[in-house]
Parts: C-alpha cells; structure tokens; sequence
C-alpha cells in the first residue's frame, strides 16, 4: 500500500483566511486487498410504543403492548455477527422511564415485547430525482433470511417478539410512547 499526500493553501468562506487544504490517496498494490473495513449496514428503526400491532389482508397477524415497534432493514453484506449485535444492543437500550422520568430502563426492566416488522424501504435512494430505489436494499432471500435470524436472537435473549410476514402488504398501526424514535445503524453503532 502506498500512500500520498499532496497540499495546498484554499481560501475559506467569508473570512477570508487560508487554511490547508490536504488531500490523501490510498493506492493498494494488490486489486484483490480489501481495506480494513467492512461496510456492513444494518438498519433498524426503534419505536418506543405503549401498543402496536401490524394487520394482513384483514387479520391482525401480531399485537404487542408496552414495548418497541422495529423496522427492520437488511443489506446483502449483513451477517449473522452483525444481527446478533443489533439484537443485543436493542436489548440493552435503555429508553424506558424510571421512577425519576429519566429514560433509564431497558426493554426487559419493563416486561415489553417487539413488534418486529421487515422494512426494505429504509434504503431508499432518492437522491436522483422523485422515485426512489431500492437497490441498496438486500436480496430478498438473504434479507428474509437475515430477518428471521433476527427475530429468533430476539427471543433468544428472553423477549416475546411478534413479526410480521415478509414481503407482505402490512397495514402497521402504533402508538409511539413520548415520541421516542431512534434509528441503530450498524456502522455507528458497533
């Protein structure tokens, strides 16, 4: 691997000063290196909910109560280590409000549950005109695959985890606790 590094003087906005402008290539001398990391991007949306249930063709396929409402993402480099790591770290999250009103308890202090629900669309490109893509999106057999997995790593860690069917048309409803929203990356997050 050779590395170059080539500078220069830029003028910056309105003040006017000059600071160094610094550009570094990485050249690797074997087209087959990989660098030293892996981009693996696992999405999920975390929704902390007091009731959620997601409907197909007309039954309720699963209901939860107090607990968490997941869109789940998956991309074909997703992985059995990293799904078991998302698992753990929902586990873990402690959004839940103690005695204080403070968000200090996690899902299991709680006694909640998951409503687990596959959710490609959280790869939508629309960064080239109105339609979105989803071609980031995994395979449809490694992202059904991978989400199973993901709901069974759920239960493995002692939660009732109700999902819906992927692929389907779902109709989800939810009440979200607080609001409270948050979205696990599994590049930012491990």
């Amino acid at each position: 691997m050779q590395t170059l590094t080539t500078g220069e003087l830029t003028k910056t906005g309105q003040s006017g000063l000059f600071m160094p402008k610094i550009e570094i290539f990485i050249f690797f001398q074997n087209r087959n290196c990989l660098p030293w990391y892996t981009i693996r991007v696992m999405k999920t949306v975390v929704q902390r909910v007091s009731r959620a249930s997601v409907t197909i063709d007309g039954n309720v396929h699963g209901a939860i109560e107090k607990g968490y409402m997941l869109l789940v993402g998956i991309k074909d480099e997703d992985d059995e280590t990293v799904i078991a790591k998302m698992a753990e770290k929902i586990a873990k999250l402690r959004v839940f409000e103690d005695e204080a009103g403070k968000m200090n308890l996690s899902l299991s202090q709680v006694n909640g549950a998951v409503l687990s629900i596959s959710q490609f669309t959280l790869y939508a490109d629309c960064h080239k005109g109105n339609r979105p893509s989803f071609t980031k999106a995994g395979a449809p057999d490694h992202a059904e695959a991978m989400y199973l997995l993901f709901n069974k790593k759920l239960r493995e860690l002692g939660f009732t985890v109700e999902e819906g069917i992927f692929g389907a048309d779902m109709k989800v409803e939810l009440i979200n606790d607080g609001p409270v929203t948050i979205l696990l990356d599994s590049d930012e997050i491990f």
